[in-house]
């Protein structure tokens, strides 16, 4: 295991970050509802191909502080970046209007394969490419995940001191590895998704997530739990459901032990919240989604920097 600085690096390179930039383009017109104002957003990827998803604002011209929300995965191709303003079944209620509402900026695009680009190419033809040619679907996925917190950073109406990061499922794997290698993200809230990925092997339980997580060689550089123990001391919110076949309790309690581990030696028990609820599945919880607003409006809210 390399001290936390070299295992950052070695994870940013590993993780194609600064690979995938994304160029804005264009924003359509603002729809406002109650305290929240709704814009469809346009970027650009490095091949010339359009990216896009949604930003959720309050009113007023800031600085706010803002979360960028990583879609999650669910089978459902066509949703992509609408989970911010529609929700899915997971997840519930949206949560970009929520997070609006809240005085935070939310950003959600489409991640490759997902969305408005699911027609361009299926997760494992994209994943097999990315392969071949020494890198990982989860890599472009995470190089253009931190081109996002680039633009956000740099928008005069958000505060770059205090940008966080949502995830569920899908998302909360890819917000937990952006976050460990990118210090910029002051708060974390990864929902349903942590767990040891040796010990999901071992029981053939890996073969139930996507091909777009195979990063070769990860395994040999850190475990998952380790990974998000770099988030320390920064706060961090984790949700399990024991019935989630995606984290059964064998691998999310040995990454549960290393991420507390990594919290305790920081000196920042406090900061780490883990809600565990035996009687839940693959879904975020209302006490998930509480502790999510709550998180954010502590971390991220007046005076946090």
């Amino acid at each position: 295991m390399k001290d936390s600085k070299g295992l950052q690096a070695h994870l940013a390179s590993l993780f194609e970050l600064g690979r995938h930039p994304l160029r804005f383009a264009s924003a359509e017109q603002t729809i406002r509802m109650d305290r929240c104002e709704m814009q469809r957003q346009h970027f650009v990827d490095a091949a010339g191909n359009p990216v896009s998803g949604w930003l959720c604002r309050p009113e007023g011209p800031g600085p706010h502080p803002a979360v960028l929300v990583v879609h999650a995965h669910g089978g459902r191709y066509d949703i992509g970046a609408r989970e911010l303003v529609e929700g899915r079944p997971a997840l519930g209620a949206p949560l970009g209007p929520e997070l609006a509402r809240a005085g935070l900026v939310a950003l959600c695009l489409d991640l490759p394969c997902f969305g408005a680009r699911a027609a361009r190419a299926t997760e494992s033809a994209a994943a097999k490419a990315a392969l071949w040619r020494g890198g990982s679907l989860a890599g472009r996925m995470l190089g253009e995940l931190q081109a996002q917190l680039d633009w956000l950073c740099a928008d005069p109406r958000v505060d770059a001191a205090r940008v966080g990061v949502f995830g569920l499922s899908m998302g909360a794997t890819l917000g937990t590895w952006l976050a460990a290698a990118d210090p910029r993200v002051r708060a974390l809230a990864q929902l349903v998704c942590l767990a040891d990925i040796d010990a999901l092997i071992a029981t053939g339980a890996h073969d139930l997530h996507g091909i777009y997580l195979t990063v070769p060689g990860l395994l040999r550089i850190a475990s998952n739990g380790a990974i998000a123990g770099l988030v320390a001391p920064r706060p961090q919110l984790v949700g399990i459901g024991d019935l989630d076949p995606l984290t059964p309790p064998a691998a999310a309690d040995i990454a549960l032990a290393e991420l507390r581990a990594a919290y305790a030696a920081a000196g920042a028990d406090a900061a780490l919240r883990v809600i565990r609820d035996p009687a839940a599945g693959h879904e975020v919880t209302p006490a998930m989604r509480a502790a999510t607003l709550e998180l954010f409006a502590r971390a991220l809210g007046p005076g946090a920097a």
